[in-house]
């Protein structure tokens, strides 16, 4: 690596072993300008002393190593995220599984419901409370639908604004009488592990986001539900928000959490495909 200053720029090179110049690292702005995308990888290693946080409260000038991750790397548009609709996901796996016509209609007399019953009514679910997020995006929220995880799993919204980080979980149980306890959820007699499920999903975000930013990005679960008739949250619950999904009009209230640079440093991070790819 090299460094050079002139003219007011504070620039750190990565080159290859015959001087062939990779990328270069605006130290005072913290931008990362990566000329050959084959070594991207390469590159993000040998700055990875320079990428590591700085205080918000701090000069550029001050502050030594920028706050910088791979969310400053220049996004392909086939891995932006932010086209992601509401329940993508789940759309994909209902044209996987949706039955024939004929199948639908010789089930119905029988009282059975079709295996595609189930990702209807989460499709449904998920666009009701992707309305609801949407709203605050004149709020200075960010919103991001359907990411894709390994292991054919995804998040089903996450939630970036003044106020935190929030990985919101959508589930759809009309007329539903609910209980939400510490580790799972009662409904009709049976339990369900929604709330541990939630708690993991948020590590394995906030632990993503935070590789891909170069700062430590908490994000906290949250669990969505649509259509219940009545929901009973035990005061023993903690580290969980559990909401109607009308309620999140409240959210645009809640600040004190990031600046507005910073959440768009990890909206960035957030809508790169890349940076879900070795989430665990």
């Amino acid at each position: 690596m090299s460094t050079w200053k002139r003219y007011g720029h504070n620039r750190l090179y990565v080159n290859r072993a015959d001087g062939e110049k990779l990328a270069w690292l605006d130290r005072d702005t913290g931008k990362l300008n990566l000329l050959d995308e084959r070594y991207r990888d390469r590159v993000l290693d040998a700055l990875a002393p320079y990428l590591a946080g700085t205080s918000r409260s701090t000069s550029a000038q001050d502050a030594g190593p920028p706050r910088v991750g791979t969310s400053q790397v220049p996004l392909a548009a086939e891995d932006d995220l932010a086209a992601n609709r509401p329940g993508e996901a789940m759309l994909a796996k209902l044209n996987e599984v949706a039955p024939g016509l004929l199948r639908l209609l010789a089930s119905m007399p029988l009282g059975r419901r079709s295996e595609a019953y189930g990702w209807r009514r989460g499709l449904a679910g998920e666009r009701k409370v992707g309305a609801e997020l949407e709203r605050l995006v004149r709020k200075d929220w960010r919103v991001l639908h359907s990411i894709p995880l390994p292991r054919d799993v995804d998040i089903d919204h996450l939630l970036i604004g003044p106020g935190g980080v929030f990985c919101i979980n959508t589930k759809h149980h009309r007329g539903a009488r609910i209980w939400v306890g510490e580790d799972s959820v009662k409904i009709g007699g049976q339990s369900y592990p929604y709330v541990r499920k939630s708690r993991a999903e948020a590590r394995r975000a906030s632990s993503a986001l935070t590789r891909a930013c170069g700062f430590p990005v908490d994000v906290r679960p949250v669990l969505a539900f649509v259509g219940v008739e009545k929901l009973t949250v035990a005061p023993t619950l903690h580290g969980v928000h559990v909401v109607r999904h009308k309620d999140f009009s409240a959210f645009k209230r809640a600040t004190g959490v990031w600046v507005a640079a910073d959440v768009e440093r990890i909206y960035a991070a957030a809508r790169s495909r890349r940076t879900w790819l070795g989430s665990r």
